[in-house]
């Protein structure tokens, strides 16, 4: 859920791959390098959650290394990947492998062409877990090929995730304490932030420590889960996992909420809030780590009043854990008629795009189709997403699988799952055959998602549901939306940021949805639209 990274990035990743063999190693140029025990060498680069261990130290991906005949050389970044991938695929010399949830994007296939391996061919000789799973779900296979039929990178799906990822908490023990019910509409939500700023909500005697609201940190190029834009469900908009260029589907027409009269009624709101000092002023500029730290307060003395998060003991550990609760979508007044709706993530969560690419530059390609199939092996990918067998799974001995608490009491089981392996990170097939019992965190987080249900239940999936991750673009269509979405989201999101944490969003409303327009975002529209409509019609 946490798509967050942080690290640096050595732009001579390949380096070791694309140099010749050394007196003392075994191979040629021409094959790749090989180790004296004659493993082949390769080099990758995977985008992971902050909280992730070094994956060296993973047991499962040791044994898949030697499996494949492989040692791998990793390079591990966990911040601002965007900025960095830029100057690894300009200088067109990449490592052996890309892991990570869209990391290399169709737009980048087309930007930079020739860089990365066609794997359509490679299925039925090199990659036969993943023609299984194309072949028992044939939408990973929608997702992963191109117009022309090529495949550069390889999706995943992993079956159990609900079908939101954000839910929004608030402290009830805060609202017993100050004698408050939950809020059901904007204007209640104010009321009761003003009271946890005002009052000692959590009280400890302090009436200064309390933040009465936080969010997810938004990032440089997009909106993403656990942010105040789920409010947007408030006046009838249904996001799509998360909507991060602001891309909507309303009554079968694309739409982009960035312009819309509706997303400048949640900014106000969220200035007004700022305003008054009811929103964390950190909040533009602390980590994801950061976020989620001063949300598990102190011992056992809460900090936070109302946020977002994946669930309860991820979100604010296992002591705070129980002072929240998870609730419902808010109207924007007592007096709205408007149909509540949520964002709608089950295709995001449960599928990803490109998250595994193989360089064309490759010296030893079959060596890594080797090891990106046994990712693909259902016993692997169970471990790909929640940990090692013995460590975070028990093997039953009867053909099932449980996964295991945390072997620290003290951390709760998201968190372990997070530090632990890629998670939801990387490349996976999770079959619907596999039976494996879930930890409590991944049991609690359906019964913390039934507040949202009867929104989300009411959502048209075949006209408020934009299926972006598999409509498929020409290149010339990919490259147009590629630079108009760069063009309109360094816009959108500096206003963003502005307009909360200094306002002027009713002043400069006009002008900014002129510039808006500018970028290209019309065109966008258009281009979307016509591929949506055809998807449709499929």
């Amino acid at each position: 859920m946490k798509k967050v990274v942080n690290g640096i990035l050595a732009l001579s990743l390949s380096a070791g791959v694309l140099a010749g063999c050394s007196d003392d190693e075994a191979g040629t140029e021409e094959k790749g390098e090989v180790t004296k025990d004659g493993k082949a060498k390769l080099t990758a680069l995977i985008t992971k959650h902050p909280l992730t261990q070094d994956v060296n130290k993973m047991e499962w991906l040791q044994e898949v290394e030697e499996r494949a005949g492989v040692e791998i050389k990793w390079e591990e970044v966990t911040a601002d990947w965007d900025q960095k991938k830029g100057a690894l695929l300009t200088s067109g010399d990449v490592p052996d492998l890309i892991i990570g949830p869209n990391a290399i994007t169709d737009a980048d296939h087309v930007q930079f062409p020739g860089l990365f391996e066609d794997l359509s061919d490679d299925l039925d000789k090199s990659l036969p877990n993943v023609k299984v799973m194309f072949d028992e779900k044939p939408e990973t296979k929608e997702i992963a090929t191109q117009l022309d039929g090529n495949i550069y990178g390889l999706p995943k799906y992993q079956r159990f995730w609900p079908a939101t990822a954000t839910r929004q908490f608030i402290n009830q023990q805060w609202l017993e304490n100050l004698g408050l019910k939950a809020p059901t509409n904007w204007d209640e939500l104010y009321t009761v932030l003003k009271a946890f700023k005002e009052e000692d909500a959590n009280g400890n005697g302090d009436k200064s420590d309390e933040i009465p609201m936080d969010f997810s940190p938004t990032g440089t190029v997009g909106f993403g889960f656990f942010q105040p834009t789920v409010l947007l469900g408030s006046t009838g908009i249904t996001l799509t996992d998360a909507s991060g260029a602001g891309y909507f589907a309303e009554d079968g027409k694309v739409k982009n909420f960035l312009t819309d009269e509706r997303y400048k009624e949640m900014v106000a709101f969220l200035h007004k809030c700022y305003k008054e000092g009811l929103i964390s002023k950190e909040v533009f500029t602390q980590d994801y780590t950061k976020y989620q730290s001063v949300a598990r307060g102190k011992d056992d003395v809460a900090k936070v009043g109302y946020t977002y998060g994946w669930e309860v003991t991820d979100r604010f550990g296992n002591t705070l854990a129980p002072q929240y609760m998870s609730l419902a979508p808010l109207k924007v007044s007592a007096n709205s008629t408007e149909q509540v709706s949520w964002s709608y993530d089950f295709n995001g969560l449960n599928y990803g795009a490109n998250m595994v690419t193989l360089s064309s530059q490759s010296k030893n390609k079959e060596a890594a189709l080797k090891f990106i199939n046994e990712l693909y092996d259902p016993e692997v990918s169970m471990q790909v997403l929640f940990g090692s067998l013995g460590t975070n799974i028990e093997d039953k001995g009867d053909g099932s699988y449980k996964v295991l608490p945390p072997a620290d009491e003290k951390m709760d089981p998201g968190t372990w799952k997070w530090t632990s392996t890629f998670a939801d990170n990387g490349p996976m097939y999770i079959s619907d055959d596999l039976k494996l019992e879930l930890g409590t965190d991944m049991q609690s987080v359906g019964k913390q998602t039934e507040p949202f249900m009867p929104a989300l239940d009411a959502v048209d999936k075949e006209n408020d549901v934009l299926p972006s991750m598999f409509i498929k673009y020409s290149k010339e269509d990919n490259s147009k939306l590629s630079l108009n979405n760069t063009n309109l989201m360094t816009l959108a999101l500096s206003k963003y940021s502005q307009w909360i944490t200094k306002g002027g969003i009713e002043k400069e409303w006009d002008a900014y949805v002129k510039q808006a327009e500018k970028t290209g975002l019309p065109e966008n529209l258009e281009i979307m639209q016509k591929y949506y409509d055809e998807y449709k019609q499929k």
